[in-house]
């Protein structure tokens, strides 16, 4: 893969091609993903060969609400929603094969599934704040799942600037066009002037607007001025303004030198998580405010990509130990299931990384990052059991009495 050089060659890499947002455009052939200007896109039914083994799933969503179709106990009452990103969508898996549906045959009630490849803390929060405020789909308990990039996925203006550099050797621009995603959407930003925290639109109302994000040069424009694409660029080893992005550190009492070419990249990393974490300090305060003003319960939980499970089992370290310390000082309910999953790796008869080998579908491309296979959210959905049969009250079903 090539090596980043400067901001110019980043947003060019990310450029859409006109093929591209035809295809996705195109009314005869509806793309999986459905344009939303506030969340970037929603799920649409689709049935794709990303599955463990090469298996092709199938992932079937409700016309009446936009959540995963539900398989245990579908027919009864439903008081629990879960919100996130694919972690919680449960990609790579198919309908009956999430952690929501084993922990739904579990309890003996159903659970819903908002979750959305992709998308950040912030994202899910705004799709929550859609759904609860519709009285048949609203729960008494929301359960807001936040996985490794989900804290810098709240200040993406356009989360494809990420994903193509990451992706950048993908075939791009081809006959039948890649199936690109990470539309704009609503991101957060923090306003150093006002000590504030500002809730920014996104830059597409309709679909077709997406036409004028095709073409190097437009795409470039579009977000040259953008100092998360700078930080981006900067964390990715290229040459970007810094003078924005010092102050930011300052305000937030991060020590960085972004000048130094020796440091630079490494520093760069460390303020983006910075300012990921804050931004969803922010994000789970908002809506502990809205649960609490609403009469909801809210729990979070925090899953986990292999690199961070096999960091953590090797040096015991985790890059969000501020968010963790945030959650215990705040006294927030939440589930941790890294030092879960740490302590079963630690136990297992063979190396961290066939451990791992164990609970995740290998990555499919960009479009799929390596998630849990029905084995490993059947894993995950024990990690998270007794925790949640704690919090819910009545306790669900089986296990009254």
């Amino acid at each position: 893969m090539s090596k980043l050089k400067d901001l110019k060659q980043l947003l060019y890499t990310g450029a859409y091609h006109r093929v591209e947002i035809d295809r996705y455009l195109n009314p005869d052939k509806p793309a999986i993903l459905q344009f939303d200007p506030e969340l970037g896109y929603l799920h649409r039914d689709h049935c794709m060969k990303d599955g463990m083994g090469g298996a092709i799933t199938d992932g079937s969503y409700m016309r009446n609400g936009g959540h995963r179709k539900m398989i245990n106990y579908a027919d009864q009452p439903c008081r629990i929603n879960t919100y996130g990103d694919s972690y919680t969508q449960c990609a790579q898996v198919s309908n009956g094969e999430t952690w929501q549906e084993a922990l739904a045959a579990n309890f003996r009630e159903p659970i819903r599934n908002f979750g959305v490849g992709g998308y950040g803390v912030y994202q899910a929060y705004r799709r929550a704040m859609r759904t609860e405020a519709k009285k048949d789909l609203a729960a008494d308990y929301i359960i807001l799942n936040i996985w490794d990039d989900d804290y810098m996925r709240n200040i993406d203006a356009a989360r494809w600037i990420r994903v193509a550099w990451m992706c950048r050797d993908l075939p791009r621009g081809r006959k039948d066009g890649y199936p690109v995603h990470g539309f704009p959407w609503m991101h957060l930003r923090f306003d150093v002037a006002s000590g504030k925290w500002e809730e920014r639109p996104g830059m597409c109302k309709k679909a077709t607007d997406l036409l004028r994000l095709v073409g190097q040069d437009n795409f470039y424009n579009a977000f040259k001025d953008d100092p998360v694409a700078h930080l981006y660029c900067l964390r990715e080893g290229g040459v970007a303004p810094v003078a924005e992005l010092e102050v930011l550190a300052e305000a937030f009492g991060v020590k960085v030198n972004l000048r130094n070419a020796r440091t630079r990249q490494a520093d760069a990393k460390k303020l983006h998580v910075a300012y990921g974490i804050r931004s969803t300090m922010f994000v789970v305060d908002k809506l502990r405010k809205w649960c609490k003003a609403n009469g909801r319960k809210f729990m979070i939980l925090l899953s986990y990509d292999v690199p961070t499970l096999q960091t953590y089992v090797k040096r015991g370290t985790r890059f969000d130990a501020e968010f963790v310390q945030f959650l215990d000082r705040e006294k927030y309910p939440y589930i941790d299931t890294l030092p879960v999953f740490g302590a079963e790796a630690k136990l297992f008869k063979g190396s961290v990384e066939q451990f791992c080998e164990r609970l995740y579908v290998e990555r499919a491309g960009a479009q799929v990052f390596g998630h849990y296979n029905p084995y490993g959210n059947v894993c995950f959905a024990n990690a998270i059991r007794q925790g949640l049969i704690n919090w819910l009250d009545p306790k669900p079903l089986s296990y009254r009495g």
